[in-house]
């Protein structure tokens, strides 16, 4: 699928890159054997590539070893970015409140273990040097109103409990048409909780905070994109809605709302028959939009359930 000469694809992914113990992805990646998502990213041929749900590893070995399979397949992306997510990390506290500590639901960030189901940016192009890194702030100090209600967590537990779940970065990129700001994040999933609804309201305060980091002045007429897993629909599905539909008409955004080859819009499909549009590229009017899809590519037994989104662009 060729790119125009003038134009750059941004893509978003929710891989299949994560395994359930560490150093595992990096053992497959070292077999000889192809890779379905990394085949699907060779194929859209992006120059920008935001991937979701890949194990995170100190050394970056699975980052070395994504880009040398993707430069097996004719598609270089010599430019990475990554960092230890808030996966898996030990808060020291029972989050779910169920009489056990140490359990994926009592990490920073759900995982069985440190780093799993990270993120990766990859590009075609250099990355400048003023990456911000703004996993590690506090859901108490960025969205409070959006806390549990009667003290649902202690107050040593927001001491430590980030607002993103897995991760939260702003990279710049240094694109032939100019320098792009890439806004990446994969929002908690809104179940798997009580009446609480601290999966809910943590996914609520994450949307909103992007709402506001991108109203920010400085960032009022710079090239940015969001790009990620914000694990929300406008319409079905759990979630509280209003969130997500202030960020989709944010002055700051547009979105392209690109379909699948069958003219709808859900990004995520899962085993019961369940198809939701959770996975979004938001660029800002500075940047025309000429083309935008969904791949939707068949599921393999252990892969992903969620298609590659893209989107074209060009300076304007």
């Amino acid at each position: 699928m060729p790119v125009a000469a003038d134009t750059y694809r941004i893509l978003t992914y929710n891989t299949g890159l994560s395994r359930d113990g560490p150093g595992l992805l990096v053992r497959d990646l070292l077999k000889d054997e192809p890779d379905p998502d990394l085949l699907r990213i060779a194929e859209l041929r992006p120059d920008v590539a935001v991937l979701q749900n890949v194990d995170f590893d100190h050394d970056q070995v699975a980052v070395k070893l994504i880009q040398k399979r993707l430069r097996t397949l004719g598609h270089e992306m010599p430019h990475a970015f990554t960092a230890r997510p808030n996966t898996g990390i030990d808060s020291g506290f029972d989050l779910d409140r169920n009489g056990k500590l140490g359990q994926p639901r009592d990490m920073l960030g759900y995982g069985r273990f440190a780093g799993q189901g990270g993120m990766l940016l990859l590009s075609r192009f250099p990355l400048a040097d003023d990456v911000i890194d703004l996993s590690g702030l506090l859901w108490r100090d960025e969205e409070p109103t959006t806390l549990p209600k009667e003290n649902y967590f202690s107050e040593g537990a927001l001491g430590v409990l980030p607002l993103h779940s897995v991760a939260a970065w702003d990279v710049g990129i240094r694109m032939p048409g100019g320098p792009l700001r890439v806004l990446m994040s994969h929002a908690s999933t809104p179940v798997f909780d009580g009446p609480e609804d601290r999966n809910g309201l943590r996914n609520a305060a994450e949307l909103q905070f992007w709402h506001r980091y991108i109203a920010q002045p400085h960032l009022r007429d710079m090239h940015l994109i969001l790009a990620g897993t914000l694990n929300n629909d406008p319409i079905a599905g759990e979630g509280l809605k209003p969130p997500l539909i202030n960020l989709l008409s944010h002055r700051g955004l547009q979105d392209p709302s690109p379909k699948r080859p069958d003219g709808q819009l859900e990004t995520a499909q899962w085993a019961s028959g369940l198809a939701l549009r959770v996975d979004y590229i938001l660029p800002s009017p500075h940047l025309g939009v000429r083309a935008a899809g969904i791949e939707q590519a068949p599921f393999t037994e252990r892969g992903t359930r969620h298609f590659p989104v893209w989107i074209d662009v060009a300076w304007q």
